[in-house]
């Protein structure tokens, strides 16, 4: 019998192997100190800070003085990996209320938020639609949908969030007139929603100014966080839709101040 050295990892199955090891412990935790994933891992801080930069330059990671983090923070906002999975029952739970407001025949946009694609799976159930997006996730995950008319937008790619931006995108979006918009956001301060990027605020009030009617998706984390630049107020969206953990404080302010608030009701545990 033969020998065969196909059987031992390359160097470069190594270091990929080790790269996505990173990547997962990052993810879970949320952040870790570079000396941390070193002895993790039984690896130089050196090696450390190559396996980061390329992780970093995929989208996957921030690093940023001596610290590697996967989630968002007033200037940076985090991975789409790391976004989809967090609060899965409360997008789940939004993204169901959001249908209500779908109606066949209709043109929608769907921004690159990780809850809006908590639509997808239910969308055949409005069919036909025209769906609209900058995301190179959704477009994969609708390609070929009976019933779905896709339009995607092109644009500069950017590999954190999966999606096109740009200049080339906005003068896309302006060309366009659609039924309804569907959105997130990264943070919601003082009533206005908020994100870390221009190009992303750009590309969602181009959206926003395309659609007739606008919903904003905002689980309850989005009170508990800040970024850097305004994107557009709560009181301009027809329907902001918060998940049931939502706290009140935050309902009645909205309700105060003539926001119209929709509260998804989380769905029942699978018995």
């Amino acid at each position: 019998m033969s020998s065969s050295s196909s059987a031992v990892p390359s160097r470069a199955d190594r270091q990929q192997s080790r790269q996505l090891a990173i990547s997962e412990a990052v993810m879970a935790a949320g952040s870790m100190r570079i000396e941390q994933i070193a002895e993790r891992f039984d690896i130089s801080v050196m090696t450390v800070h190559r396996d980061l930069d390329e992780l970093e330059d995929r989208g996957l990671l921030r690093k940023s003085r001596g610290v590697a983090t996967a989630s968002s923070t007033a200037l940076v906002e985090s991975s789409d990996v790391y976004r989809v999975g967090r609060q899965q029952a409360e997008k789940e739970a939004m993204a169901i209320a959001a249908m209500e407001f779908i109606e066949p025949g209709q043109a929608i946009i769907l921004d690159d938020s990780t809850s809006t694609m908590h639509l997808l799976p239910h969308l055949h159930t409005k069919t036909p639609l025209t769906v609209i997006t900058n995301t190179l996730t959704i477009m994969n995950d609708l390609r070929g949908m009976r019933g779905i008319e896709m339009i995607g937008l092109g644009g500069e790619y950017y590999n954190w969030c999966s999606a096109f931006m740009g200049r080339i995108t906005v003068r896309e979006i302006a060309e366009l007139r659609a039924d309804l918009f569907v959105m997130s956001t990264s943070a919601i301060v003082d009533d206005i929603t908020f994100h870390q990027t221009l190009e992303t605020v750009d590309v969602k009030r181009a959206m926003f100014e395309s659609a007739s009617k606008r919903v904003l998706l905002a689980d309850r984390t989005k009170f508990d966080k800040r970024a850097l630049h305004a994107m557009l107020p709560l009181a301009d969206f027809d329907v902001v839709v918060v998940d049931a953990a939502t706290e009140r404080r935050h309902i009645e302010r909205m309700q105060d101040a003539g926001v119209n608030v929709h509260i998804a009701r989380r769905p029942a545990a699978v018995r």
